[in-house]
């Protein structure tokens, strides 16, 4: 019991160098959405951390087959370049950083719109990442390497297809103005419900005064009489 007492601290390191790795290990170029659906103009995301203590000052990213880059966002402290085939299609864009980089413990990250091939594929992202000392770690192994490329399923059950509405500006004006009229037309019958009302209980009020002053007038009249009758 007591060697255990002793290791314990042993063990705890080595246990925490573990996760240390483990973590440092899983942390991947990734390219997100990992799902889109096909001839979709999506918004993708690549995202960079630092693997290493000194700082990435370079990522390289290769275009897949059949997928088209339109845009790109451009982003503080870096310069942004492309290389075109020779159709004149974007095959790779590379950011090349103007400040420090993406230092120890940072990530980084960038936005670019593509064009997804027409049909159902899975599109592999090849990425290589640049350390000022000049090492170069290329993100282009398959699944379970010790560096793999990012995918993207390109597939139609990657989420529902976008719907058009048919809605005409005109006749949805139209519609504004034919519901605002209904509106108007409620609230002027509401007014002059309310207005009714209000003459009415007015009327009442009217007519109950009247009948109370009548009431008091024979009242006095007939207290009087009961007076001149009473000194008779």
């Amino acid at each position: 019991m007591k060697n255990i007492f002793k290791r314990l601290p042993v063990i705890t390191a080595a246990a925490a160098g573990l996760l240390l790795f483990s973590g440092i290990a899983s942390a991947h170029v990734t390219v997100k959405p990992a799902a889109s659906q096909p001839g979709a103009w999506e918004t993708y995301t690549i995202k960079i951390p630092s693997e290493k203590e000194i700082a990435t000052t370079k990522v390289t990213l290769k275009v897949p087959e059949g997928v088209e880059l339109m845009q790109y966002q451009p982003v503080p402290d870096w310069k942004v370049t492309t290389e075109k085939d020779g159709s004149g299609k974007i095959s790779s864009i590379t950011w090349n950083a103007t400040g420090e980089g993406i230092l120890a413990g940072q990530f980084q990250q960038f936005n670019f719109v593509a064009h997804n091939p027409d049909k159902e594929a899975d599109v592999a992202w090849d990425a290589f990442q640049y350390y000022k000392d000049g090492n170069i770690v290329e993100w282009t192994g398959d699944e379970g390497s010790e560096s793999p490329h990012s995918m993207t399923k390109i597939t139609t059950i990657a989420g529902q297809p976008v719907e058009t509405s048919g809605h005409d500006h005109n006749a949805g004006a139209a519609d504004h103005k034919d519901h605002t009229q209904q509106q108007t037309g409620t609230s002027s019958s509401d007014a002059a419900q309310a207005g009714s009302e209000s003459s009415s209980s007015n009327g009442v009020q009217t007519a109950t005064l009247v009948v109370s002053c009548a009431a008091l007038v024979l009242s006095i009249i007939s207290l009087i009489a009961a007076l001149i009758k009473k000194k008779r």
